[in-house]
């Protein structure tokens, strides 16, 4: 029998465990982490400071107050997150304002100030994969960004008009109203809790999820969903008319209109509509729960925004305004750049949607469009010596990132045929949806769904500083 000899092994085996268990090294102790401060800035080559590091931006619930007559904003941020690494302390962005309290997951925190920096430092150190909750009390006026080279020498951010604010923020001016992680590499869903005198209305991103009146102040409540850009947040205030319905494809629709502007307001709601489903079609599901208009009567400001879900004008805007400025909820909204150089992917790609609005509506097609405006600009021109893959900070939005930039489309287009080239832009939009992108990821998908070996030609239209020497 097999037993018998089968306990004697088994008894040893036992013992012998036994004993290597005793004199066995007794494990040594778990290592304490490390907790150190998150970077002041994401390292973006036109923004070093923008953005912070050691941490991902997942929510921004913004319950503020706006007094009119004092233009005095307060309230408090709640900002949810999750570390990406030990953190010891961590920056939000945030200039002018005055902070009056920082908490950390419910607990006081202290902070110091130092340029657009707010450093926090918790009680306790946050671990790496943690989830915490920011909440920053604050008040102040918000400061208008005077004058900028960067944005066509105009003024941007918060602008205070007659009956409230118009607030457009591209491309750093989020933190003038709100601390945030202000760079678009790190997107998150949004609420807006805005209070403002009775006689006023607000208009955000997102959709509307409540109007509630107290006494002599409303309180509106917006939501945004879907991850979003900082800059591309608004809250903005006046004597707003507002118009909902649905575009003729389904897609809800909300525009607000300054009341001296009510005789276009028919046009733009449906041209909104209608430019909405189109681009639907051609650049694949529209990517967010609502579409609409934010049309002020604010000459002086001289641009318009692609703020999410709902543009923003100063004006009447006419459709190519329009169709420019909705492109970018696919182009910029949705697949938002990685850094600021690869701005081209937002511009030139809106420019290029407004020509093919205009072929759509009867008018010339967008290689005949990109060719003629190829041929009228000399080759001795300074439009042609600029870099647009890399424009630089203060010519991030000169007309060559626009034009040369839709140039570069028609042109592709042509070179690859329109199949493929449309492919292209549903594969662009599906793949970085809600996400960011760069040049190279577009280059690079452009040979793949083309099978074509493009890089001398993106090299002679995004990167050489001189006039291509044939259009196509």
């Amino acid at each position: 029998m097999l037993r018998s000899r089968v306990r004697p092994v088994l008894a040893i085996v036992a013992a012998v465990g036994i004993l290597a268990g005793v004199f066995a090294a007794a494990p040594a102790a778990e290592a304490r982490p490390v907790f150190r401060p998150g970077a002041a800035g994401l390292g973006d080559p036109y923004f070093p400071l923008e953005g912070n590091g050691g941490y991902r931006v997942r929510h921004y619930s913004l319950d503020l107050a706006y007094q009119q007559a004092k233009h005095r904003l307060s309230g408090t941020a709640y900002i949810s997150a999750r570390a990406t690494q030990n953190l010891s302390r961590f920056d939000l962005d945030l200039s002018g304002m005055t902070v009056d309290r920082v908490r950390v997951n419910a607990v006081h925190a202290t902070f110091s100030r130092s340029g657009q920096e707010l450093r926090i430092t918790p009680r306790h150190g946050i671990r790496r994969g943690g989830a915490f909750t920011v909440s920053v009390r604050y008040h102040g006026s918000p400061q208008t960004i005077k004058a900028s080279p960067i944005v066509f020498g105009a003024d941007y951010g918060w602008q205070y008009t007659k009956d409230g604010a118009f607030v457009g923020d591209e491309p750093n001016a989020a933190h003038t109203w709100f601390p945030s992680n202000d760079h678009p590499r790190d997107k998150a869903t949004f609420t807006f809790r805005i209070t403002v005198p009775s006689d006023r209305k607000v208009i955000a991103n997102g959709d509307l999820v409540s109007r509630r009146t107290h006494g002599t102040h409303a309180t509106f409540t917006w939501n945004e969903t879907s991850p979003m850009a900082t800059y591309l947040a608004t809250i903005d205030i006046g004597r707003w008319k507002f118009r909902s319905g649905r575009t003729p494809g389904g897609i809800p629709e909300t525009m607000a209109i300054d009341p001296a502007l009510k005789s276009s307001a028919d046009r733009i709601y449906r041209q909104t509509g209608e430019i909405t489903d189109y681009w639907s079609k051609v650049f694949g599901r529209y990517p967010f729960s609502s579409t609409g208009a934010i049309v002020d009567n604010v000459p002086n400001v001289g641009f318009s925004l692609e703020t999410q879900t709902r543009p923003l004008y100063g004006f009447a805007a006419d459709g190519d305004t329009i169709s420019h400025e909705l492109a970018h909820q696919w182009f910029g909204d949705s697949v938002s750049v990685r850094s600021w150089r690869h701005i081209w992917l937002n511009e030139g790609f809106a420019t290029f949607a407004s020509w093919v609005w205009a072929q759509h509506e009867g008018g010339p097609s967008t290689y005949a469009t990109g060719r003629d405006i190829w041929k009228s600009i000399p080759a001795d021109d300074a439009f042609w010596n600029q870099s647009i893959a890399d424009p630089k900070r203060d010519t991030m939005f000169s007309s060559a990132v626009y034009y040369r930039g839709g140039m570069t489309l028609a042109a592709l287009r042509h070179r690859i045929g329109t199949h493929d080239f449309f492919t292209l832009l549903r594969t662009w939009t599906a793949t970085h949806r809600y996400g960011t992108a760069t040049t190279g990821q577009f280059i690079a998908l452009a040979e793949k769904v083309s099978g074509r070996q493009l890089d001398a030609f993106f090299h002679t239209w995004l990167w050489q500083k001189s006039k291509p020497a044939t259009f196509g």
